[in-house]
């Protein structure tokens, strides 16, 4: 499963001391954007990026604080025709527990002809080596 450090914010707080939930939808796009650089071995382009998130949901198991040492973990579990399905994973490093997490559908988007298209090939086959 691929992993990056999360680093929580001052400003991602809620009035209880938790990371509200709205930042942790942030924190699972950059989990995303850190994986789709690992998985596809480039620096993203997000004016030409094909790939276009189509669906959220998320399980909040444990707040989240200021001081825990928070990753997100993510991994491809299903590939489609035009789409692939990811689980991504909140937790704290110091402890292994799980906070949030998240199931996303993912599509291979013509932003011209606004419409889903094949996953290429080459994208196929990265993502496939990134799966469960």
């Amino acid at each position: 499963m691929f992993s990056c450090p999360i680093q929580i914010r001052m400003s991602d707080l809620d009035p209880y001391n938790h990371v509200n939930n709205g930042s942790q939808c942030h924190y699972f796009d950059m989990g995303r954007s850190r994986f789709f650089e690992h998985a596809f071995n480039e620096k993203i382009d997000w004016l030409t990026f094909k790939y276009v998130l189509v669906h959220v949901e998320m399980d909040f198991k444990m707040p989240i604080h200021f001081h825990d040492d928070l990753a997100c973990e993510s991994i491809v579990t299903e590939v489609g025709n035009s789409s692939f399905k990811m689980e991504q994973r909140l937790v704290d490093q110091k402890t292994g527990l799980v906070k949030t997490v998240c199931h996303c559908a993912v599509v291979y988007f013509d932003r011209d002809a606004n419409k889903s298209e094949r996953i290429p090939d080459r994208d196929r086959s990265l993502l496939l080596e990134n799966k469960i």
